[in-house]
């Protein structure tokens, strides 16, 4: 029986992203951003449990890489197309958009947002045959770029600054954050993970550093500090390749 729990823990992952993708196709972004965390929440646990319960297996890690191409592929490339059709509302630059992707008041350029559901199978499914992500990540996770897209219309709805509102709201950033995560998820850049091996600071002292600030910058910044902390992620991971490479 027990062998069975890490893999109903991925599929309540995988029932959130479902819900989140009615959601943020019903427009319901903030919702959908809700749904998404929870789903995450599952998959970082279904791993956590199964190497608990020493019970780690082929289905497992399929059924993981499938329930997050919906969760945080399906599901952020919806957002990220609901976020730029909102944007053309309120951009100035939407007379500048080419004039294929705008016929008769309807424009395509939405459909950009998929990009980030494409390069995410990809990612998923490149994860899954690649040997030298068994303790560390190549190129951002997948939940980690779903997080940065969501995290959009949470901080339009709880944040009160004017300049967050007209970043998020222009449609050329949301194209760029677009191309760049899609980029950067199938970069060949090593990146750490939050596995734990062991529980000692000088084997995981990024680690550490990284969840301190994180907390912290959660409780001042709440999620305005949700893009930062994927940046950290990015900028403590390049430094820790670094030091690795180069032992004093």
């Amino acid at each position: 029986m027990q062998k069975h729990i890490p893999n109903l823990i991925t599929l309540l992952n995988l029932l959130s992203g479902c819900i989140a993708a009615v959601l943020a196709v019903e427009g319901r972004l903030i919702e959908a951003g809700f749904f998404v965390i929870l789903g995450i929440f599952f998959d970082f646990f279904d791993g956590f449990a199964a190497r608990l319960l020493k019970v780690q297996g082929e289905l497992g890690k399929q059924l993981d890489s499938l329930a997050d191409v919906i969760t945080s592929g399906l599901v952020p490339g919806i957002v990220m197309f609901q976020l730029i059709k909102n944007s053309l509302g309120h951009s100035q630059n939407s007379n500048l958009m080419p004039n294929v992707l705008c016929e008769e008041g309807y424009s395509y350029l939405p459909f950009i947002g998929f990009v980030v559901t494409l390069a995410s199978a990809y990612r998923l499914a490149n994860f899954n045959i690649d040997t030298r992500q068994t303790s560390s990540f190549i190129g951002i996770p997948t939940p980690a770029n779903a997080l940065l897209i969501l995290s959009f219309p949470l901080i339009l709805a709880y944040s009160s600054s004017n300049i967050a509102f007209e970043i998020i709201n222009n449609t050329w950033f949301l194209i760029g954050i677009t191309i760049f995560g899609s980029y950067m998820m199938n970069a060949d850049i090593p990146l750490f993970s939050l596995k734990f091996k062991d529980y000692t600071f000088k084997n995981n002292k990024i680690k550490y550093l990284f969840l301190t600030i994180s907390v912290i910058a959660l409780l001042f910044l709440k999620f305005v500090a949700i893009p930062l902390i994927v940046i950290l992620y990015v900028l403590l991971s390049v430094l820790e390749n670094k030091t690795s490479n180069n032992p004093k």
